[in-house]
């Protein structure tokens, strides 16, 4: 499963961003400021990104930590490392991105080594959420934390209804016209099997985390989970 998934992000690796854009209706950009303050992370931090994709949301952390500080976006994609890498030469050419290819679920770091963490778009396709937060909780410093963004499945009949249509009306046919109609049909049952904002919080309690939050954004499409380890 892993290497299916692997191959479906390689292969959407030249438009990612774009199809990010219209899954969001355009306001990833807003979600991702929304988590990085979440997150914690502050000038003169070690922090890292998680399912780094192409970037965006380690580039918006290195920003944010400054000369002082470094970020390391992690991502099992060689192709959105590629893009994610030559994105940052053209953006942010400063060098406090360290691009690392490696499974989530088996992070190539010391204990306690993150000031702060964040993922975007990510916990909903790893094969093993408990696993992956568990190796959250591993890497962060004692007193750090980290803030998760993704797409939920909303409560509300009439916003899931709205939804469905619009992964099934506009997302998959913009996606169909790139030639990854089978890639992004996947998104409708990763968002079936994707747990709620209270079921993430008890798995994240049970990673060991001491203080969990679960902040519903757009009516519950969209959710940040906020996780503190002590």
């Amino acid at each position: 499963m892993t290497n299916e998934i692997r191959a479906i992000f390689d292969s959407i690796a030249p438009v990612y961003d774009q199809l990010n854009n219209w899954l969001s209706l355009g306001q990833h950009r807003i979600w991702k400021e929304m988590a990085i303050k979440w997150s914690g992370a502050k000038a003169g931090h070690t922090c890292i990104d998680l399912c780094c994709g192409s970037g965006d949301l380690a580039l918006r952390l290195a920003r944010r930590v400054g000369n002082t500080g470094q970020v390391y976006g992690v991502d099992f994609s060689p192709n959105l490392l590629a893009t994610a890498q030559e994105r940052s030469q053209q953006q942010y050419p400063q060098p406090a991105v360290t691009w690392v290819e490696a499974d989530v679920l088996n992070l190539p770091f010391e204990d306690n080594q993150f000031d702060a963490a964040t993922m975007g778009y990510g916990l909903r396709n790893v094969t093993d959420i408990p696993q992956s937060l568990r190796e959250i909780h591993r890497v962060l410093k004692p007193g750090a934390k980290a803030a998760i963004l993704d797409f939920h499945r909303p409560n509300n009949p009439q916003l899931r209804a709205f939804q469905q249509w619009y992964l099934d009306s506009m997302v998959v046919p913009m996606a169909e016209n790139l030639g990854l109609k089978e890639q992004y049909a996947y998104i409708s049952p990763s968002l079936d099997r994707f747990p709620r904002g209270d079921e993430q919080k008890e798995l994240a309690l049970q990673a060991g985390f001491a203080s969990v939050t679960h902040y519903p954004i757009v009516n519950g499409m969209m959710g940040v989970l906020v996780v503190s380890k002590f």
